[in-house]
């Protein structure tokens, strides 16, 4: 966070911070078992991070853009909980691909605690993304999600189904949630499952919708709201 955002989490120039960082990471990655030394993934993950802070930062554009209440990108960075815990997805992504165990969860679980969003490090997540409020989002580990997508709190972005082998155990690694299109904004509290599940570009999902089937681009899909019963309460007598 200090190399992505530095006037808030270090030093303005957070170059020494990095290298420690590095270094503890290092140190963790070999206590893990993985396909390949630790030094070699941690120079793959240093090298990626230009394009990480690249998308962070069309990341923090697209929520000051994107909400009236954000006075400036500083306010953005320092108070939103949704750049937050994008940011540490961003990070965490990287390692996942790497197939660096473990720590990907940990560090996603520790935003999760922080923030109320739950984001798996597998998820592929485009630039420019936006989660408004953010308290109760879930992304699935096989959600992939376009460029400039918003959502809203409560969005639930999960799988339907989980197929079982032979001797009734859970099968690992297949396509189990929805993939989101560019352009695409869903509100409070929509829940979208399933792998088989597009979302198509330039949607938009309203409040509390249920799907489990895709839905082509330039669709709007809300439910029929019901019709409220207003009645006049008696006047009190004192």
């Amino acid at each position: 966070m200090a190399f992505l955002h530095p006037c808030v989490y270090g030093e303005l120039n957070a170059h020494g911070a990095f290298k420690e960082i590095i270094a503890d990471l290092e140190r963790e990655i070999t206590l893990l078992s993985t396909k390949r030394p630790a030094k070699n993934i941690c120079a793959d993950f240093a090298a990626r991070l230009p394009e990480v802070r690249r998308l962070v930062e069309t990341d923090v554009q697209a929520a000051y853009d994107g909400d009236p209440a954000a006075t400036s990108r500083m306010e953005v960075v320092m108070a939103y909980p949704g750049l937050y815990a994008v940011t540490i997805h961003r990070l965490a992504h990287e390692l996942y691909k790497l197939e660096v165990p473990i720590i990907p969860r940990v560090m996603s679980e520790l935003a999760h605690s922080k923030t109320g969003i739950d984001i798996h490090p597998g998820a592929t997540i485009g630039e420019r993304f936006f989660i408004d409020h953010g308290t109760g989002v879930v992304i699935g580990e096989t959600c992939t999600i376009g460029r400039n997508v918003r959502l809203y709190q409560g969005v639930t972005l999960g799988g339907l189904s989980f197929v079982k082998d032979a001797n009734g155990a859970l099968v690992k690694g297949l396509k189990r949630h929805p993939d989101i299109e560019d352009n695409v904004v869903i509100y409070a509290n929509a829940t979208i499952l399933g792998g088989e599940t597009v979302i198509g570009h330039d949607s938009e999902i309203g409040g509390n919708v249920w799907l489990k089937d895709s839905v082509p681009p330039y669709s709007r899909v809300y439910n029929r709201p019901p019709e409220p019963v207003i009645k006049k309460l008696k006047s009190q007598i004192n």
